[in-house]
């Protein structure tokens, strides 16, 4: 049976095969480059990979448009009717769990892969999506973490090792570790979009802004070309040029690598609508970029992701379309009532923010100030990061100022400024 790099079997796998699977996952844990060619090109001559179906699936399900969440449920299909030893049928069961919007389960199934196969690169990947997608910030470093004592720096992966960590380091507040851990995984591999993106948090968080332009943009460009979280990427370049008060350096960005070609995938979405936002925040006129951001969320399925339908909301406020704002907030009500983790999402987190972005668009700062204040400490319960997470603070921010609940606004920029005293200078901007 062909085996992988650490010695995993590879059921259903030529030689041939393994050695195209081994091509599409290097691409995958980097987010950079062609996966699905060398992907396609081994389900061509093994047509009972079962792992090649299952990374198909992995690719294909984490915030894609419709069309391309079908590719991912027919290759979990494909899957799971096939041979496969345990370490791949846990791989199939989160696909399933995935699926079902059973985000929990497929998080735990996954980290039950790991512990027994802890060389499993990508069950650590896909658990640390679900982790994203869960708001699980000690997951997200410690299903990391936890393998450490099984790898080391001569191991082929080991890049996308350190990256994970350095973003689980990250988002549990060890900027200094995480940083490091991140520019050693460049080190060894300069496409590896995830650590690139773990240092940027790092800076945004210290408010690092004219660091971040350095990295994103001088220190390492290799992760730009064919960039799988380009969009991303590019969104953070953007936060530093708008921290550094460049906003027309942020509109270009965004009319180039972030939307300039418009797409359906939720989270290119949601980075979208929350660049906008904050701009708008900011008092810059965005012209006609809201009506096209909110056709294509309109284009999918609302009340799947509370995540993603705070930012439908931010679109739909921003290009005046009232009859989609009621129509996202119904759909609110049919998550919470289904199945899913997504009724958590929305009960917890959800109900407080949606309704508190069309509120703010509305002029009633007293209502979105009141359910913001809520819900901000918990609204790590839907997902997201910190970084992504903070436009919820910037909002409440501006309405208190709007308000004019002036204690309310300089408490507000005075916990900022404590959390990030690197940043003291664009945190005193906010208050101009």
């Amino acid at each position: 049976m062909a085996k992988d790099h650490h010695g995993l079997e590879l059921t259903g796998a030529s030689a041939t095969a393994a050695g195209l699977y081994q091509k599409a996952l290097e691409a995958q844990i980097c987010y950079a480059g062609d996966a699905f060619t060398p992907l396609e090109a081994a389900l061509a001559d093994s047509p009972d990979f079962v792992m090649a179906h299952v990374l198909k699936g992995w690719i294909t399900l984490m915030g894609a448009d419709t069309p391309t969440a079908a590719i991912g449920a027919a290759a979990y299909e494909a899957a799971r009717t096939l041979p496969a030893s345990s370490r791949e049928q846990g791989h199939i069961a989160a696909l399933a769990a995935l699926l079902a919007g059973e985000l929990r389960g497929a998080a735990r199934i996954l980290e039950d892969v790991t512990i027994e196969h802890p060389h499993d690169l990508l069950a650590l990947q896909a658990g640390q999506n679900m982790d994203f997608l869960l708001g699980d910030a000690r997951m997200k470093r410690d299903r990391i973490g936890r393998v450490l004592p099984h790898w080391s720096r001569d191991m082929p992966g080991w890049h996308g090792v350190l990256g994970l960590h350095a973003f689980g380091l990250e988002e549990t507040g060890h900027y200094e570790r995480a940083e490091d851990a991140g520019r050693e995984a460049i080190s060894l591999q300069p496409r590896n979009n995830w650590a690139q993106h773990a240092v940027a948090h790092v800076m945004v968080m210290q408010g690092r802004h004219a660091d971040g332009v350095r990295w994103m943009r001088q220190e390492n460009a290799a992760w730009q070309p064919e960039a799988m979280l380009g969009v991303h990427n590019w969104w953070h370049t953007a936060l530093f040029h708008m921290g550094l008060g460049e906003t027309s350096e942020v509109l270009a960005l965004y009319d180039g690598p972030i939307y300039g070609e418009p797409t359906a995938f939720g989270f290119n979405m949601a980075d979208a609508a929350a660049l906008l936002w904050r701009l708008e925040l900011m008092g810059v006129d965005v012209g006609g970029r809201w009506n096209i951001l909110a056709d294509r969320f309109a284009s999918e399925p609302a009340g799947r992701n509370a995540f993603v339908d705070t930012h439908a909301m931010m679109a739909y406020v921003g290009a005046g379309r009232d009859a989609d704002q009621a129509a996202l907030l119904a759909a609110q009500d049919q998550a919470i009532a289904g199945p899913g983790d997504n009724a958590m999402f929305v009960r917890d987190v959800g109900r407080f923010t949606i309704p508190a972005i069309q509120a703010f668009g509305r002029g009633d700062d007293a209502k979105a100030i009141e359910l913001l204040r809520d819900v901000r400490n918990r609204a790590g319960r839907f997902g997201g990061s910190h970084a992504q997470r903070d436009v919820l603070d910037l909002t409440l921010i501006a309405a208190a100022r709007r308000a004019g609940a002036t204690a309310l606004e300089r408490a507000l920029l005075a916990e900022r400024e404590a959390a990030m005293p690197l940043a003291r200078e664009a945190i005193r901007a906010l208050a101009a």
